[in-house]
């Protein structure tokens, strides 16, 4: 699951970076506002954690620029302001949640899943489809009642494409939500794992949709 995090402090940038990647996420980073502009009109990402206080442009311009342009990414607002004011001006911009500085790493992580789940449509905290069960904040998969190991990659697009039953993923929105800046992606790299992911599942459990993607399809009563 790929995030941006908008950071001015490099010390605590590269915290956050690391933390969140030990939580399950692949994590660009931002270190103004002008390049956090840049990030979200080029990538498609999961979540944003976004600072206020940037050089170049501040952050609250950042997330009405956002959704401005109509995006629904869900944003949280990681911030030492805590007046509540400054709350409510955060989240009637647009932000979808707001933490205030310092913040426990396990935390944070658990809110990001949250938002994403939520702006999937999903309420459950444990994903399930069909016999599929994969547990997002314990990172186990389960398939028939048995416990499946994997790879991180692999369980990364898993959980993309679960949050995304029932659509089709082309495999450059994989790649897009799999793998942040400056990750070596070598060229078969998604179909590598989709073959691993049948192996360890079931081949139906992943469906091609040739010249398009890939697709989870849902059980018709599911």
């Amino acid at each position: 699951m790929r995030i941006l995090v908008v950071e001015d402090d490099p010390l605590l940038a590269d915290g956050l970076q690391a933390g969140l990647r030990q939580g399950g996420f692949d994590v660009d980073l931002a270190l103004d506002g002008v390049a956090a502009n840049l990030a979200l009109g080029t990538h498609d990402y999961a979540a944003v954690v976004l600072d206020l206080g940037l050089p170049r442009l501040g952050g609250l311009n950042v997330l009405k620029k956002l959704r401005a342009g109509a995006s629904a990414v869900p944003v949280l607002i990681l911030t030492a302001r805590d007046r509540v004011e400054d709350r409510i001006k955060g989240l009637d911009s647009g932000a979808d949640d707001y933490v205030v500085k310092p913040v426990d790493l396990g935390e944070l992580a658990a809110r990001l899943r949250a938002l994403v789940r939520r702006s999937k449509g999903e309420a459950a905290s444990v994903l399930q489809i069909g016999a599929l069960r994969l547990d997002p904040a314990a990172r186990q998969v389960t398939f028939q009642g048995e416990r499946v190991e994997l790879q991180a990659r692999e369980f990364a697009m898993l959980h993309e494409l679960m949050l995304n039953a029932g659509r089709v993923l082309s495999r450059e929105q994989l790649v897009e939500r799999l793998y942040a800046w400056g990750e070596e992606i070598e060229s078969n790299a998604i179909e590598v794992h989709v073959h691993h992911l049948r192996r360890k599942l079931a081949p139906e459990v992943i469906r091609t949709v040739r010249g398009v993607g890939y697709l989870m399809p849902r059980p018709p009563n599911d």
